[in-house]
């Protein structure tokens, strides 16, 4: 009898940690940071399917989706080569945001909002730049 009630509170124990993580969030860590987009059906049953069982963690993990915009499929893949995007670099080692928007449309044909708000930017670290060849400003 101990080990059924271990059992299914182990597997209770996971199934709320899985409602509370965001099913997209964790199935597709890569589209984080995504605005807007079509939503992504299979993230949104089993963020539903968490809906009907739990009520509360179900909410959370479409609000977590939403937020982190892994909800949302992605349109497609894009990438630009790192010495293209040294162009938008100035000498004083910032980045210029009105050569570096112009970069990206000319080469991925989008035009992509860097300036809203909600646009998650990170700073890399020196490693990390060395590693594309650049020159952290000082």
């Amino acid at each position: 009898m101990r080990t059924r009630s271990r059992v299914i509170g182990g597997v209770l124990a996971v199934s709320l940690f899985t409602q509370l993580a965001a099913c997209g969030t964790l199935f597709y860590p890569d589209r984080r940071g995504q605005i807007e987009g079509r939503i992504d059906p299979a993230v949104a049953v089993l963020n539903a399917i968490g809906l009907l069982f739990y009520v509360i963690p179900g909410l959370i993990a479409f609000g977590i989706d939403f937020a982190t915009g892994a909800i949302y499929l992605p349109e497609g893949e894009y990438s630009v080569a790192p010495q293209k995007l040294q162009e938008a670099i100035g000498a004083d080692g910032r980045v210029d945001q009105a050569r570096l928007k112009a970069i990206l449309e000319e080469e991925i044909g989008r035009s992509l909002p860097l300036d809203d708000p909600r646009l998650i930017q990170q700073s890399g670290n020196h490693e990390q730049l060395a590693t594309f060849g650049l020159r952290t400003a000082v």
